[in-house]
Formats: C-alpha cells, sequence, structure tokens
C-alpha cells in the first residue's frame, strides 16, 4: 500500500484513460481502512441461469447489450433474482474475488448507516441540524441545516461536480484527501451556501462527506468500524472489503468503497426485502421506504442538478429514483456503478465498470448513467 492518495489521484480519471487496471487494485493506490470477512459469511444461492437480453430500449432506440457492456468497460455483472444468483459473468480485470472502486455507489451505505445510527439512538432526529453532531464554520454551508436535508443533497451548499471540470469542486475535495488546506473535515466545515436549504436538489459529494463524519463523531466508530459491525458482519460479507482514507485516516465516505460484486449486492438485497436480512431486521422498514421514496418537486426525475445539466432521475436519501414511478431505485457511481433494485421483479443487480469515455464530456452521450438504468431494467424484467 502506498503511504498517500497521490497514485490514485493520478489515475487520470474523467480523461479517457482506460481505468479496469486501476479499479481493481486501489488498495495498492492509496491509504485504506480494511473490513474483514463477517465471522458468519453467508454465500449466494444458485438458482437457474438467465440470459440477458440481447437488445433493451433506450429514447425509444433499440440497443445492444453486448455494445453496451463492451462499450463501458463493464467488468462485473451480477443478477440475483428472490436472493438467488441467475447470472453471474466477469470481464477485464473483474472475477468473484476482485475488489471495485464504488466510486459514489458508497453513498447509498453511507445512507443506510445514517438509519441504523438513528434507529440506535445515536442520532436523536433525522431533523437535527447537522452541525449539532459535527462541527463546521459558523455561517458555512452545513451551519443549521437538518440531516434530512443533507441525505436529499438540498442543502444548498455551493458545489460543482462537473467531472470535466478541473477546477470544479469534486476535483478540490479530491486535493483534501493529500491534507491540501486540511483534510477532508475540514473541507466540508468550510463550505460555502449558495442557496437556501430546499430550494434545489444539486448533487453535491460533499453532502455524503459530513454523513460520514456524522456517523463517526454520532457513534465513536470510525465508518470502517461501524460498518463492519452493522452490515458486514450481520449480512455476511465473504470476502474483506476497503475504504478509501485521507491522510488522516477519515473515509473518503463519498465513493471510497471497495467491495465485490457479490458483497455490494448485499445491500441491494437488504433493501429489496425492505431492511430485514434472513429474517433479522436490520436498517429500518421505514427508513427503506423513505430513502426510496421523493417527496418534494425539487427532487423529481429531469429537477436533480450533476454540474451544469438536470438528470432525468430523481432523488431519495442518497439513492437515485428512475422515472416511470415503477418502484425500482439505485446506488449509482460515476463510470458505471450500479447497484439496481427492481421489488416487483424481486431482483438486484450489479454492474460494475469503468467506462474510459465517463466525465470527458458532461452529457449523458458519453456517460450513460440512464441508459445503463435501462439497461438493467429491461434484465429484471427478463428475470420477472
Amino acid at each position: 500500500m502506498t503511504d498517500s492518495p497521490n497514485e490514485m489521484l493520478e489515475m487520470g480519471l474523467f480523461t479517457g484513460a482506460p481505468q479496469h487496471t486501476n479499479f481493481c487494485r486501489i488498495k495498492e493506490l492509496a491509504p485504506t481502512a480494511t473490513m474483514t470477512p463477517s465471522p458468519k459469511p453467508y454465500t449466494w444461492p444458485e438458482a437457474e441461469a438467465l440470459s440477458i437480453p440481447e437488445t433493451y430500449t433506450f429514447n425509444g432506440e433499440e440497443r445492444s447489450s453486448e455494445k453496451l457492456l463492451v462499450d463501458t468497460d463493464t467488468a462485473a455483472l451480477l443478477v440475483i433474482v428472490d436472493g438467488a444468483i441467475r447470472y453471474e459473468q466477469y470481464w477485464l480485470t473483474g472475477g468473484p474475488d476482485v475488489n471495485w472502486l464504488s466510486m459514489s455507489v458508497a453513498k447509498s451505505f453511507i445512507s443506510a448507516l445514517v438509519g441504523i445510527a438513528i434507529a440506535e439512538g445515536r442520532i436523536e432526529n433525522i431533523d437535527d441540524p447537522i452541525s449539532r453532531y459535527v462541527p463546521v464554520n459558523p455561517g458555512s454551508a452545513y451551519d443549521g441545516v437538518p440531516i434530512r436535508t443533507v441525505l436529499q443533497m438540498s442543502s444548498g451548499a455551493r458545489w460543482n461536480e462537473d467531472y470535466s471540470d478541473t477546477e470544479s469542486d469534486i476535483f478540490q475535495v479530491s486535493m483534501a484527501m493529500l491534507g491540501v488546506g486540511g483534510g477532508l473535515d475540514d473541507f466540508v466545515a468550510r463550505m460555502v451556501r449558495e442557496h437556501e436549504p430546499e430550494t434545489v436538489c444539486r448533487y453535491n459529494s460533499g453532502e455524503t462527506q459530513i454523513l460520514g463524519a456524522l456517523i463517526a463523531r454520532a457513534t465513536g466508530h470510525s465508518v470502517a468500524d461501524y460498518m463492519q459491525e452493522k452490515l458486514v458482519n450481520p449480512l455476511g460479507f465473504e470476502s474483506p472489503g476497503y475504504w478509501v482514507t485521507d491522510l488522516a485516516g477519515t473515509e473518503m465516505s463519498y465513493a471510497g468503497l471497495n467491495l465485490t460484486a457479490r458483497d455490494f449486492a448485499r445491500l441491494g438485497e437488504l433493501y429489496r426485502n425492505e431492511g430485514s436480512w434472513q429474517g433479522r431486521q436490520i436498517v429500518d422498514e421505514q427508513w427503506v421506504r423513505d430513502s426510496t421514496s421523493i417527496n418534494s418537486a425539487i427532487r423529481e426525475p429531469g429537477k436533480p442538478l450533476v454540474g451544469d445539466h438536470a438528470m432525468s432521475l430523481g432523488y431519495g436519501y442518497q439513492w437515485w429514483i428512475p422515472a416511470g414511478d415503477r418502484g425500482g431505485y439505485s446506488a449509482i457511481g460515476v463510470l458505471n456503478q450500479f447497484v439496481y433494485v427492481d421489488p416487483e421483479t424481486e431482483s438486484v443487480i450489479v454492474k460494475l465498470s469503468a467506462n474510459r469515455n465517463y466525465g470527458t464530456a458532461n452529457t449523458e452521450e458519453v456517460n450513460r448513467d440512464a441508459e445503463n438504468v435501462e439497461f438493467l431494467r429491461a434484465i429484471a424484467q427478463r428475470a420477472h
């Protein structure tokens, strides 16, 4: 393991450079906090093999599934139906025992941990100001803002998540990993407010980073240690997992989780079952419902802003919700990472990718987030 995040930051993200040789070995490129496998690992059962559809429809056009998999540098595709593996394939540097960088799929894990901390009374109320638990500069973006509003990416903090702009905030928070201007906690403590809370939904990785700080402050445990106790152990994770950290050991809560496809799927299956795992309630049932629902017009599909454009998806508590009111939802990370959940078809689908073109322009045509969702929806319908 390197003793600084320099190598990870020099991977050439959003430049068009291939990334599949990097996403599978983040532990070699950056400092990490380790989560060990569960003392009682759960092995997914397998059922009759499912073939994925040869085509899917996006924007009224029939498109090739194989071409999408190739074009987005797909490393893993795992389909679980009613709790059993029906399809599992790996390409490039992927594999059943290969950890992969989550990017923003991590955000949905953080949301689950916040929900657990609330259920345990570590956090008294979701409408408490986050600054009650996390020290921030007076008058800064998160001073007095409710936790619920932060979960919904609606704090009003100034933020630019444009991956093609090297001056954007998403690049600046990466520099905090190196201790520039302090570490990750210092970065979010001084963020600036641009709008009043609950007036705009702007996708903002800083929101998730301060939620990670909330978990640590409220529970007295690091994010990695709390996840080990509350998710890894009870859900029977089979492989070691890792969180990328800054130089102070603070987890990169917004993007730094590294798991296998099978272990990523456990969060999806947990949520598909409304927070229950093998008969044990791990996350409160109402929390799952609230997390995967839209409760304001500013978070309806077509309203959440990412960089300079609106997403065609809606937003809950760190989960994306596709248009169409079909009950599905997804954790999504850049370069096309997905944990897609479709309760209607009893499906959980994990797609791990390294789309080299992602972020070279800030458009759906390049990034293909919404298109991937339609591909995963087509698979779920095939499984039904």
